[in-house]
């Protein structure tokens, strides 16, 4: 498949061009996000430190982050558990960053969801944040990441519907969770829309603040775009969670 035609490619090709060498934009994820990880969503450390717990503490542990974008989220969970890091992402731009940032226990390709491919049972755990609903076949892509992980391996998810896929009626009637049961994967949900919510907010103020230096470097098409992001802080959270919701899955091979 030619990657030029897929959803936000050219996108996300300038945009990890950007969160390379703007200051701007990594103070703004600092001050949103509480770790620059070059988000374009919500995961903010409180999100990735959840899933700390579920990386086993022992010898040759295997992660793997489906969308991995520049690895800069993959490299603070090496620094805190030691494990091999392994990365996939359609972005040229962000895995030659990766590549060129972390060069020590580390494999990362250019990819295509449901057309990348790794051995059965190498992974402890898989990690997607934001990235599932990228998926043509959701149902099949759970079914190949259950064949990567090992016999106890864990598939850790955040998942958002509103904006990419349709709000549902709650955590266990969304396109992941089908594809779960189907696939015979037992799961764990959180709902944390309320905290997304208020996230939006951290986002829209880091991005008022440091508009300035988005415009003194060139940025302020980024500035533009985060304030279209933020767009719902204007409506109170009982018109937001009618239209958004956000959880975070855990499941078990």
């Amino acid at each position: 498949m030619e990657k030029e035609k897929l959803l936000f490619y050219n996108e996300y090709e300038e945009f990890y061009e950007m969160a390379e060498k703007s200051i701007a934009f990594q103070k703004f994820c600092c001050d949103s996000f509480g770790q620059d990880f070059s988000q374009d969503g919500f995961s903010d450390i409180e999100q990735i430190d959840m899933i700390l717990p579920y990386i086993p503490t022992k010898e040759d542990i295997h992660i793997l982050d489906v969308g991995c974008g520049n690895g800069k989220m993959l490299g603070y969970l090496q620094k805190k558990t030691g494990a091999f890091i392994h990365g996939f992402d359609y972005s040229q731009k962000a895995i030659t960053n990766a590549r060129g940032r972390f060069t020590q226990k580390s494999d990362f390709r250019e990819g295509i969801i449901g057309e990348i491919e790794y051995p059965d049972n190498s992974f402890d755990i898989v990690v997607s944040m934001d990235t599932m609903y990228f998926s043509k076949d959701m149902n099949a892509f759970v079914g190949q990441i259950k064949r990567w992980l090992k016999p106890d391996g864990i598939l850790f998810v955040g998942y958002q519907e509103g904006e990419l896929v349709p709000r549902t009626f709650d955590e266990n009637t969304t396109e992941l969770a089908k594809a779960l049961k189907n696939n015979g994967m037992n799961f764990e949900a959180r709902n944390i829309t309320k905290q997304t919510y208020e996230l939006l907010k951290k986002k829209r103020d880091a991005a008022i603040i440091h508009k300035a230096e988005f415009e003194n470097e060139g940025h302020i098409q980024w500035f533009d775009m985060l304030m279209m992001q933020t767009e719902w802080v204007e409506e109170p959270y009982r018109q937001f969670e009618k239209v958004m919701a956000r959880y975070i899955y855990v499941a078990r091979k």
